[in-house]
């Protein structure tokens, strides 16, 4: 029916047989079974010029709309096979930490596609606009839900010629350096030098940029020192091109939280998304101790180590 059907569509055995891939013969003989089928001549065949006959064109004309409803129904199957999750999260985090693992994710359900968005905004489900945000702080709202995935560390970095790594963080280093901040959290160092006891910031200037992205990029190129999450730089800092000058002093503990609509029973695809994170986050836990431990900060930097400022 098929080899009729495109055939009969295009008035030629010839057309017919190079869309299906098949042989000019192969075609003739696919249409002589169906006439002899349907009992009667689909098509009037003489030396110079083949043509439909009234039925082969009544029957042409059925069989090419149910393969066009075929058709359709066969891509829409395809594209509701791969179910769709989307995923909000800082643009930082979104770039420095989560891009470079979702590979992982992809690999584990090829299923599923992704769409990830980046905002800051406080989380809000109520536009429809994503199944999944990631925060520093739970949505707080009745109607979702909140699971920490990762624990993190608010901590000075620098490029690694600008500073010494030290167990005690000098305040006149601080007033040789720029200090970098960005808008987003512009009392980073005051929160830094309250916890490590410092009545107040040494510091000769400042640089403000509008994104944590600029402020880390900043730094990496030497420009100051910046206090940023440890998972947005840890792989810097492993590639030997940024350093925690003052190790683990006066660390801010930050969880990150996967925030998602609260139903009776979660999303398999919102659920399998948070499982990841979570062996994610472990993950660099994990690391993030390895690396503590090798430079004398303990292997809990995110328990007790994380000491005041003396």
């Amino acid at each position: 029916m098929r080899a009729f059907e495109a055939a009969a569509r295009h008035v030629s055995f010839t057309k017919a047989a190079a869309e299906l891939h098949v042989t000019h013969g192969a075609i003739s003989r696919h249409v002589a079974l169906v006439e002899g089928w349907a009992g009667r001549p689909l098509f009037r065949r003489t030396p110079s010029q083949l043509q439909l006959t009234e039925s082969g064109r009544a029957y042409c004309n059925e069989l090419t709309a149910l393969f066009d409803r075929m058709s359709v129904a066969s891509l829409a199957l395809k594209a509701n096979a791969a179910s769709t999750l989307r995923v909000n999260a800082g643009p930082t985090l979104t770039m420095r930490w989560l891009i470079p693992r979702m590979s992982g994710f992809q690999r584990r359900r090829p299923d599923v596609e992704v769409r990830m968005t980046t905002s800051l905004a406080p989380v809000s489900f109520q536009d429809n606009a994503y199944d999944l945000a990631i925060r520093y702080y739970p949505a707080g709202q009745n109607w979702s839900a909140s699971l920490p995935f990762m624990m993190d560390l608010f901590l000075p970095v620098c490029h690694v010629d600008l500073i010494g790594t030290t167990q005690k963080p000098d305040p006149e280093v601080l007033r040789k350096h720029t200090l970098i901040s960005y808008s987003t959290k512009r009392d980073a160092w005051h929160e830094w030098a309250t916890a490590g006891g410092m009545t107040e910031l040494p510091h000769s200037s400042t640089l403000e940029f509008e994104h944590l992205f600029f402020a880390i990029q900043a730094a990496t190129e030497g420009l100051g020192i910046v206090i940023a999450p440890l998972s947005h730089v840890f792989d810097d800092i492993l590639a030997g091109n940024l350093i925690a000058p003052f190790g683990l002093y006066a660390a801010r503990r930050v969880p990150h939280l996967a925030s998602f609509v609260n139903m009776p029973s979660v999303d398999p695809v919102v659920q399998s998304f948070v499982e990841w994170l979570q062996e994610q986050g472990r993950d660099t836990e994990r690391s993030v101790a390895a690396w503590s431990e090798s430079m004398g900060w303990g292997n809990d930097p995110y328990g007790d180590a994380a000491q005041p400022l003396s």
